[in-house]
Formats: C-alpha cells, structure tokens, sequence
C-alpha cells in the first residue's frame, strides 16, 4: 500500500494542490507508483487525507507532464513504457532539448550558471555513494528543467515539459548499462561547459549530442520485466548446471 509522507511535512507556501501533486509525482519518479498503476483519485484522496479536488487537479497535471495518462473506460494511470514509442520521442526531444540549450546560452546569467553548477555537483554527490536510480533521475530532470527555465520560451516548455516526462519515467522501466548515468552527467558538463562560452551553436550540439546518444543507449536497453525474466533463465541454468 502507497504511504505518503504528510503533505504538512512540505513547503508551507506552496498550494494544497501544489503539495499534492508533488507527493503523487515523487511516488511516481521513485517508482512506488510503477507504470501502469491507477491513479484513482477518490482512493488518492483517502489516502493523502484531502478533499477530490487537488488530487484531480494534480493528476491533470502529470497527465500533461507525460507522467500519467487517461484512458477512456479505466480512467488515470501511470505510463507504460513502449521502446518503438520512446525511440521516436528521442528524435524529437533531440531537436527541442537542443533548442532549449541555445536559447538558455543566449540568456545565461550569473545566478543560473551557479545553479546549474549546483545541479552538477549535486549529481556528482549522489553517483559518488553510488546512489540510488532515483536520485539520479531527479537531478537527471532538474538539469533539463533548469535548461527550460532558463530559456524562458513558453511554447517551448509546453511542447517538451511532457516529453521530458515521458523520457525520464522510462529510466525506471528499462534495465541500463550501470555506467549510464555517469554518461548523463558527463554529458550535462559538456552542455554547461559550451554554454560558458557563450556559442549558442556550439550548447545547442552539445545538447542534441546528449539526447542522440541517450536514444543509442535506450536501443541498447531491455524493459525491467524482460530483464527480470532474463536473469531468472540465467539463474535457472545455472542452477541445473550445479544440481
């Protein structure tokens, strides 16, 4: 059974909703609620203690985050993770994170260098203790939601806020090469590190450069479930061998 922390416990100036949608969304990116999970908001509004209204309000806005999904008949779930889809939303995200990265080069202050150097040396903290996939997928989002920012461009955000949502939600449903994300964070330097020189073309490639080899990694994936079954067969033989 999902146990949320009490949504007293965070930011008091953040709205019901806010702090609703926050709690669904980290049970979400930490895979407590795993893909394909209903997210019913009558047993969500039991269970977090809060009237119906903020958690469809919240669920609303993972459905647009690409974290969630309505289907007619079964109502809200998680997303389920599909390879051919996945492939073909790298191609596009390719093209906007790229984007996002010129468009941040040419706004980059001061104040958002720091953060983004804060991000980095945040991930590079969690990777160090080898933590968990969690960690890394939460600084893996706000380096790219940080780029966003940055960037300032609306249509642009609500074009790729729900692909980035999509992409990132598959990391906990595909088993990866484990030096996957030290890749990630090496590549999010080289963004950095080309924005510093203030080329909006040379942080654009670096960017579309990270999300190209994110795709040839992901090709070279296996969902969870196939992998588990792998392992399983694997242990079976090697059983057998040793019977």
């Amino acid at each position: 059974m999902f146990q949320p922390p009490s949504l007293a416990s965070l930011p008091p100036g953040e709205s019901l909703t806010e702090r609703t949608y926050e709690v669904l969304r980290n049970a979400i990116l930490r895979n407590q609620f795993p893909p394909g999970t209903a997210l019913s908001v009558p047993r969500l509004a039991r269970e977090l203690d809060v009237s119906r209204t903020p958690v469809r309000e919240a669920v609303q806005r993972l459905i647009y985050e690409g974290l969630a999904t309505h289907e007619s008949h079964r109502g809200a779930q998680v997303n389920v993770v599909d390879i051919e889809d996945l492939r073909q939303l790298y191609l596009v995200r390719e093209l906007l994170e790229g984007l996002a990265a010129r468009l941040a080069t040419e706004r980059l202050g001061a104040d958002d260098l720091v953060e983004l150097r804060r991000i980095l040396s945040d991930h590079e903290d969690v990777l160090a203790v080898d933590g968990d996939n969690s960690a890394h997928i939460e600084l893996d989002m706000r380096f790219h939601r940080k780029l966003r920012d940055i960037a300032a461009n609306a249509h642009l955000t609500a074009t790729l806020e729900p692909i980035a949502g999509r992409s990132h939600l598959a990391l906990h449903s595909l088993w990866r090469t484990d030096d996957a994300p030290r890749l990630a964070l090496k590549e999010h330097e080289r963004i950095v590190d080309a924005m510093v020189t203030g080329d909006p073309e040379l942080a654009e490639e670096a960017a579309r450069q990270h999300v190209s080899r994110l795709r040839v990694r992901l090709a070279q994936s296996t969902p969870r479930a196939q992998g588990s079954a792998q392992i399983a067969a694997a242990n079976g033989k090697a059983g057998g061998a040793h019977g």
